[in-house]
């Protein structure tokens, strides 16, 4: 059973109205950028600047594996956990997360989507022009 431990993108951002605007691999990373919502002029970037595997669903998909319900700690309307015990991570090879780790797997999610990475990096978190 996994379980969802909210994390603070340091802007409060009611998820079921966000959505990813941008993703862009990096040289050791990832960007993505999502909307926030009631704020036409930025938007809130989230990067990772070590290696990682990512999976970008379009749908809400909070039990899409078999094995990962009942879930634990998620919070109604919020946008980034770190989740321990979710089938995502465990899939992953074990060669890549040695190398890698210890590595640690986040989930941010949004009204149309979900953004799943497993890092042994940490999610960094700011305020950008938007630029639609």
């Amino acid at each position: 059973m996994p379980t969802y431990k909210p994390i603070e993108p340091g802007i409060r951002i009611k998820a079921s109205a966000s959505d990813l605007l941008a993703f862009k691999w990096e040289t050791n990373g990832i960007v993505a950028d999502f909307i926030v919502p009631d704020d036409n002029t930025r938007a809130l970037r989230v990067s990772f600047d070590r290696p990682c595997i990512v999976r970008l669903l379009d749908e809400m998909p909070l039990s899409t594996e078999e094995d990962d319900t009942p879930v634990e700690g998620l919070v109604s309307d919020h946008f980034a956990y770190r989740l321990e015990g979710a089938r995502f991570a465990r899939m992953q090879s074990e060669t890549w997360k040695e190398i890698s780790g210890p590595v640690t797997h986040y989930q941010f999610v949004t009204g149309w989507g979900c953004m799943d990475v497993v890092s042994g990096g940490q999610p960094s978190f700011s305020l950008i022009a938007r630029s639609d």
